[in-house]
């Protein structure tokens, strides 16, 4: 008995024992499963780190009581923390090399063009730290006061030029000091160009000659005309988002930022966004949101993003076996972008860049940057250009113009082969509208882009305004001593239908795709997100980029994008708006000319 009474102990202390310690490990295993939950929990999960998502992450983690992680898909800007080491990036002059490598970019490519000889066009985009604002061609250009107020017109209700102005300067410091226009405190520094360079001075004298205007500041007062562009160059660097709001912000506790990180696929619990799931050396990891999920990824990114997640046009998921969150049809619609053309023209003296291509000088160029930032290789050489109107009746300017003092071949990935110099010339507000779509249920795999370029009369008949506009300036005085023949289209090209067939041939991307995710009102169909950013028909998610645009502006889009991160991260926060009423805008004397 005394025996049989000892073992029942036994087992009964041997039970509680292991019954305490599986009781241990089961609550010990919640812990780590909560702590490892915790620890990829965030307040803000911002997918991409490109022009928006930078601007974002650094205003956000302002509030130390926010958590906020940026991913990216790309690489880090920098080699072992030195810019010089990536000097593919940070030289401005450089800047062809990452615009045909697909080491920083996403190397996009549209359908085949019926409207322009069936060709397939190159549409680079950035996919590395700063987005596009690591690879662009750093022209800063706002765009004109009327598209913002147009914006609003559009269901962008507060986002006309009185609302968007003041995040224009809050972004910026400029080189020659704020005013009623200019920012002078801001992270993004904006200068003009430093190589006085004749030819450049020769396309301002000839546009004044050929009747147009010269502005001091195409970003201020007046945009119609022609004078010396803003640049997003800073001593010498380029001054992407990533140089002007990641990095003075890395090194906050409350903001985490990846690298090589693709994100697949937003997480929802029934319509409320919870996080997100990405692929980070090939293993399958999520991150959790406790406020918002933000996407940055841009006009293609990020409503493909969208649609793999299962918001978009119910028809076209069910076909791809996506189950719907919510039917959305206007994600991926109302696909805008620049078409522009190149007229280039033989330049008779050897002061184009031509000579600063041959690999000796290249040499040179790149040793002078490398030691002091200074000499050719610190500008991208865009430092003049302008805007004007079609034709009389046009409200404010349609056409732009960069001028280049060297030849560019194929997006610069074929060498220039002569002296010559150029400008890049398109309409603005084309009337052609695209679309994009889901190729495959792969995140991995591109999507289908359809801009549907020039496939309206009206953007004919303004790329032929385009090509006879540049050459009359080109066949100015002011030119006399340099001009040589045209290189391209050529003095073979004249009639309208030749023209023509040259656009078709020779147009290519801008690279300003946009209005993807178009901000509107709810009550509009074909709008994505409302103008507080937030996607229609869910919870806590937002899209913050170009693609939220509800028209294409008239002119580049970097310097708008960023501010409208700058403006959307006020709404996050819930700051009232700023906002700066009666600002004068110059409007033509009269619209009975077209200058």
């Amino acid at each position: 008995m005394h025996k049989v009474t000892g073992a029942l102990f036994k087992a009964r202390m041997l039970k509680n024992i292991l019954g305490s310690n599986e009781q241990q490990f089961k609550t010990s295993r919640t812990l780590s499963q909560l702590s490892s939950e915790n620890a990829n929990s965030h307040d803000y999960v911002i997918v991409g780190a490109g022009s928006a998502g930078c601007v974002l992450a650094n205003r956000l983690a302002e509030d130390p009581l926010s958590t906020v992680l940026l991913l990216e898909a790309g690489p880090r800007d920098t080699l072992l923390g030195s810019k010089r080491l990536m000097w593919k990036i940070h030289m401005p002059a450089a800047l062809t090399y990452n615009l045909c490598d697909e080491k920083y970019n996403w190397y996009y490519h549209t359908t085949s063009q019926k409207h322009m000889d069936n060709r397939i066009m190159y549409w680079p985009r950035g996919r590395v730290w700063g987005g596009s604002s690591s690879l662009n061609a750093m022209v800063y250009i706002r765009g004109h006061a009327e598209d913002y107020n147009r914006w609003s017109r559009e269901g962008a209700l507060g986002w006309d030029y009185e609302h968007c102005l003041p995040y224009f300067k809050k972004a910026q410091t400029h080189e020659l000091g704020p005013d009623q226009y200019r920012g002078g405190n801001g992270p993004l520094y904006v200068s003009r160009g430093k190589t006085n360079h004749p030819l450049h001075h020769a396309f301002l004298e000839a546009a004044q000659q050929a009747g147009y205007p010269i502005t001091d500041d195409m970003n201020g007062y007046q945009q119609e005309g022609f004078g010396w562009m803003d640049m997003t160059i800073h001593k010498g660097q380029r001054w992407s988002t990533a140089s002007a709001y990641l990095r003075p912000a890395i090194s906050r506790p409350n903001l985490s930022v990846t690298e090589k990180t693709v994100v697949t696929k937003i997480l929802f619990q029934g319509t409320k966004a919870i996080g997100v799931e990405y692929m980070k050396h090939g293993q399958r990891k999520k991150a959790c949101a406790r406020k918002e999920v933000i996407l940055s990824g841009g006009a293609i990114n990020s409503p493909q993003l969208l649609m793999l997640s299962g918001i978009g046009n119910a028809d076209d998921l069910k076909k791809m076996g996506i189950p719907v969150v919510c039917h959305l049809p206007g994600v991926g619609q109302n696909l805008q972008d620049h078409l522009e053309v190149y007229v280039q023209q033989k330049c008779t003296k050897p002061i184009t860049l031509y000579s600063a291509q041959k690999p000796i000088n290249m040499v040179k160029i790149g040793l002078e940057w490398l030691w002091k930032f200074t000499g050719e290789g610190a500008t991208a050489h865009l430092e003049s250009g302008g805007f004007i109107r079609s034709q009389a009746g046009v409200p404010h300017p349609d056409i732009q113009f960069h001028f280049l003092p060297s030849q560019v071949i194929d997006h610069g990935r074929v060498a220039s082969t002569m002296e010559a110099y150029q400008v890049h010339v398109g309409p603005m507000r084309s009337s052609s509208v695209g679309w994009l779509k889901l190729k495959s249920t792969d995140p991995n795999d591109h999507p289908v882009i359809e801009p549907n370029y020039m496939s309206t009369e009206r953007d004919i008949w303004e790329f032929r305004q385009c090509v006879k506009l540049t050459r009359e300036i080109f066949a100015q005085k002011a030119f006399e001593k340099f001009c040589g023949p045209e290189i391209q289209p050529g003095n073979h090209v004249q009639s309208d239908r030749d023209i023509d067939a040259f656009i078709r041939q020779r147009a290519d991307s801008a690279y300003h795709p946009s209005c993807t995710c178009k901000m509107g009102q709810p009550s509009d169909s074909t709008a994505v997100v409302d103008p507080q950013t937030k996607v229609i028909g869910v919870e806590n998610l937002r899209v913050v980029d170009a693609s939220i645009m509800p028209s294409v502006v008239s002119g580049n889009l970097n310097a708008p994008t960023i501010m409208i991160a700058e403006k959307a991260a006020d709404i996050i926060k819930g700051l009232p708006s700023l906002h700066e009423r009666d600002v004068p805008v110059y409007r033509p004397k009269t619209l009975e000319t077209q200058r």
